[in-house]
Formats: C-alpha cells, sequence, structure tokens
C-alpha cells in the first residue's frame, strides 16, 4: 500500500509536538509492515527539500502557509498513491478529497475552536474556525486520537459518530523507563508555549509551592511563540527555581521526564496528553486540569491528580499533596508506570493499517 501524508511539520521540524511524534512511530511501523509512506509537510529554514526517516520520505514543499495551496497541485500531479492521509494538526484541513478521487483519511487531534479563538485576531480565528467545521463534510473517514477529541467532532461540529475511529497513541518503552529521581524536588512543564498552555498558571501555582517547599525547582521544556511573554511574567513575579530550557535533544528530555518527582500541565485542552502518557512510562505522576486529552489519560489519584480548569490554587494544593507525601507519591509512580503499558505504539500501526486496508477495500 502506498500512502501519502500530508500535515504541517514533519518530526524533525524545530516545532514539532506531539502531532509528529504520533506520524513518526505509525508510519514507520505501516514502513515495516511493507507499505510506502510519503509525508509532504512545509519547509523551515535550514531543511532540506528531501529527507528519509525511518523508511518515511519527507517532501518539504513550502511554507507554512504556502503549502495549502500546493496541495492540489500534488493530488493531481501525483497518482500512484493508494490512500491519502489529511492529518488536520492546526484546525485547517487539507482538502484533499475535493482534488482526488483516492480514499482520503482525515486524523484529528483535538478541535480548536476556542484554542482559536485565544490564539488568533478575530477576523483570522472566525476564518479558522469556519474551515475546521468543514472536516464533518470533507471527510468520511476519520482517525481520532482520544474519546475526547471524538466527542468534540461529534457533539461541536456535528460529525456523524460512525465516521470517527479512535486510535489511542503509543508511548516507547526502550526509550522512556524508569530511572533514579532527582535529590531535590524537580517539577517538569514539557510542551510548545503557546498561549492556550497557560503556563503562567504554572508559573504562579509554583510559586505558591515554592513557600512550602524553597528547595523546589521548575524546569519548563518547550519553545514556541509565547515564550518571550512567559519569561517576562516569571521575572515580573521574581519567582526562583525556574528553568527555561526551551526545545532539548529526546535525550535531554527523557532524562529530566526520568528525574522528575511531578510533571504539570494547565492547558486549554489537549488531543491526548502525550507528556503524560510518556512521564508515566518514566513512573512520574501528573497534576493537569481536568480537560480533555489530560483525562483520557490521567486517573485522578491513581496515576496523578486532576484539578478544576483554572483553579491555581487547588493546583499547587496538588502539587504539594504529591510532593510532600512520599508515600502518596511512590503510590501514584507505580500505578502510572503500570496504566502506561497498555499504550503500544505497535497496537496503534496495527489498528491504522485496518483502517486504511478498510477504506481502500470500500473503493
Amino acid at each position: 500500500m502506498r500512502v501519502l501524508w500530508f500535515n504541517h511539520r514533519d518530526p524533525s521540524h524545530p516545532h514539532a509536538g506531539g502531532a509528529e511524534v504520533r506520524i513518526h512511530e505509525i508510519g514507520k511501523r505501516i514502513v515495516q509492515n511493507g507499505c510506502s509512506v510519503t509525508l509532504v509537510c512545509e519547509r523551515w529554514e535550514g531543511s532540506k527539500r528531501n529527507d528519509l526517516l525511518d523508511g518515511i520520505e519527507i517532501v518539504r514543499i513550502a511554507g507554512k502557509f504556502g503549502i495549502h495551496f500546493q496541495v492540489p497541485f500534488w493530488l493531481r500531479r501525483f497518482d500512484e498513491y493508494d490512500v491519502i492521509v489529511d492529518d488536520v494538526a492546526h484546525a485547517i484541513p487539507w482538502f484533499s478529497p475535493l482534488f482526488t478521487s483516492k480514499p482520503v483519511i482525515g486524523q484529528v487531534h483535538h478541535v480548536h475552536q476556542e484554542i482559536l479563538k485565544m490564539e488568533l485576531p478575530w477576523y483570522l480565528s472566525s476564518f479558522a474556525v469556519w474551515t475546521e467545521r468543514a472536516i464533518k463534510y470533507l471527510y468520511d473517514t476519520i482517525v481520532v486520537v482520544s474519546e475526547s477529541t471524538k466527542r468534540d467532532l461529534v457533539e461541536g461540529i456535528g460529525v456523524p459518530s460512525r465516521k470517527v475511529k479512535v486510535i489511542l497513541s503509543g508511548v516507547d518503552h526502550e526509550v522512556y523507563r524508569l530511572s533514579r529521581k532527582s535529590p531535590d524536588p524537580l517539577i517538569l512543564c514539557v510542551g510548545r508555549v503557546k498561549r492556550y498552555k497557560r503556563v503562567e498558571h504554572v508559573i504562579l501555582a509554583f510559586n505558591k509551592v515554592r513557600k512550602k517547599l524553597p528547595d523546589a525547582r521548575l524546569a519548563i521544556i518547550g519553545d514556541g511563540d509565547h515564550l518571550d511573554n512567559l519569561r517576562k511574567f516569571a521575572t515580573r513575579l521574581a519567582v526562583p527555581n525556574i528553568e527555561f530550557l526551551g526545545r532539548v535533544d529526546e535525550k535531554e528530555k527523557v532524562r529530566l521526564i526520568g528525574e522528575s518527582w511531578l510533571m504539570v500541565g494547565c492547558s486549554l485542552l489537549e488531543g491526548w496528553g502525550m507528556t503524560a502518557v510518556e512521564g508515566a512510562a518514566c513512573g512520574t505522576p501528573f497534576v493537569a486540569y481536568n480537560v480533555p486529552g489530560f483525562r483520557d489519560f490521567i486517573r485522578n489519584g491513581e496515576t496523578g491528580i486532576l484539578v478544576e480548569d483554572g483553579y491555581v490554587g487547588a493546583f499547587a494544593s496538588a502539587m504539594l499533596k504529591i510532593l510532600e507525601n512520599d508515600d502518596f507519591r511512590f503510590e501514584l509512580s507505580n500505578n502510572a508506570f503500570s496504566h502506561s503499558t497498555r499504550f503500544n505504539w505497535d497496537v496503534a500501526a496495527e489498528e491504522f493499517l485496518r483502517v486504511m486496508s478498510w477504506v481502500c477495500d470500500d473503493r
């Protein structure tokens, strides 16, 4: 089977995130099963036009916005693919079904409606909200990463439930493993630094934590267009023991996740909350707001704590409950690790292959 896959970013992109991890992990396994995968994505500074990653052919064709105008030409010019995957990781669909008679699968990580209103000016967010709603008309088969995303598509956008297939993401247990924790309380926040991630809430909560645990440290991994604002926010509050590490390589990220006592997330929503799964595989419990994505993986009181959305004081209390109670923290750590073993990239790839085979046979 020959697969043509559209996504804004490839796994090597400086701003690659959970969507690109999923494409890489599933894509390379599809290749190992005898398929060919061509990933078409945007160019970025210093990138090569063509690349090969674990058997996935990467073709970078245009910039962030221009790539959408290139897709129709690609679909008309190249006819040797058996199935197309439109990875809708950034709200605006690729509209491939309008330009090809080949079967097309839409993959949706999360619904962006509220995020768009937070991240973009009103005139751009209005356009993006409208185009995201076109998903329900474009795709007969949609793969999503969580039950929360399925519910948001069905209830929020009106996609018929029968069109949506949930395929959970996995975690590489050979990479994310149990390791020795740091001697002092280390708290870790990982992810792209966007406004909707609300890392300011993490900093405010950490400031409360430090009043009881002055030796606690907060490390923030990730880059994004909100990073400078976040640094200024931390400086104004004069909160010590915060490190902004920016984008780090995979080895360093895994080391820090393994050493952390606790991971945290205050996003408005997530598609799946991949960082929570990665933390669990390293035996690191997670505190998050009780929002879509995080609530799909975290078992409240068993593998971490879910806090009512927006309550910074309660978030700080949940952090302290874990950091100050060794027995409770060890219990959460063990439960989190056990829970993580249920999630496997091999299973995700097998299910994705079945969906592709089904849409091809249906034609």
